[in-house]
């Protein structure tokens, strides 16, 4: 209990001196290189929490915490359907204040995958493998870059949008696993997450005058 009193102080007088808040949108998600499943972007959702150490200069930075609902849809000759992937994210990007009201932000995020679901048209949920283990089929860390742009119209409104690129990749070597033949919304080579986000917010705390 006094281990965490400490933490709580230590770390109190950044939250007095930062701008923190709460943000969430729409996501128009999708896979890289999938051609072999006909695949196409699908909508969802993201919402989190943000936390932007007070900046006196141009640059500065945004450390936050989102829920992503991504995925994509896709269509074989026997199936059509989508797949729903839940993420953990961690974003931590630069910011670039080009006025008052408008700012850059660059840079990089980290990702856990929480719960993946296919849903097809031939009858409900797909169920992969022997035993139902649509987690084996995905790698649960995923990590890439980003930018976008947003905008502070009014105190402490925030309105953006931004393009997530991942670098790793999505499913596992399906060889290298225990649940046999891939199901038909597995592509046949490695593909990649990309999402792109419109979102809004509002800021707390103290901000630049």
């Amino acid at each position: 209990m006094k281990k965490a009193l400490t933490i709580l102080l230590l770390i109190a007088p950044c939250f007095l001196l930062a701008q923190f808040g709460i943000k969430g949108g729409i996501n128009f998600a999708n896979v890289t290189k999938a051609s072999s499943i006909n695949n196409s972007s699908k909508s969802g959702f993201h919402a989190g929490i943000f936390l932007a150490p007070e900046s006196k200069g141009v640059i500065g930075s945004r450390t936050e915490l989102i829920f992503s609902r991504q995925g994509y849809n896709f269509k074989t000759n026997s199936n059509t359907g989508n797949v729903n992937l839940d993420y953990i994210m961690l974003p931590q990007y630069m910011t670039i204040n080009i006025t008052k009201i408008f700012q850059l932000q660059l840079g990089g995020q980290m990702a856990l995958l929480l719960n993946a679901r296919a849903d097809s048209s031939s009858g409900g949920a797909t169920v992969p493998g022997p035993a139902g283990k649509m987690m084996d089929f995905y790698n649960k860390f995923d990590f890439g870059y980003g930018g976008g742009l947003e905008i502070h119209p009014v105190s402490g409104l925030i309105i953006g949008a931004r393009v997530n690129i991942s670098l790793g990749n999505l499913y596992k070597d399906i060889s290298a696993t225990n649940t046999g033949e891939a199901p038909s919304f597995v592509p046949k080579v490695n593909v990649k997450n990309n999402v792109f986000q419109f979102f809004a917010g509002w800021r707390f705390g103290k901000t630049k005058k």
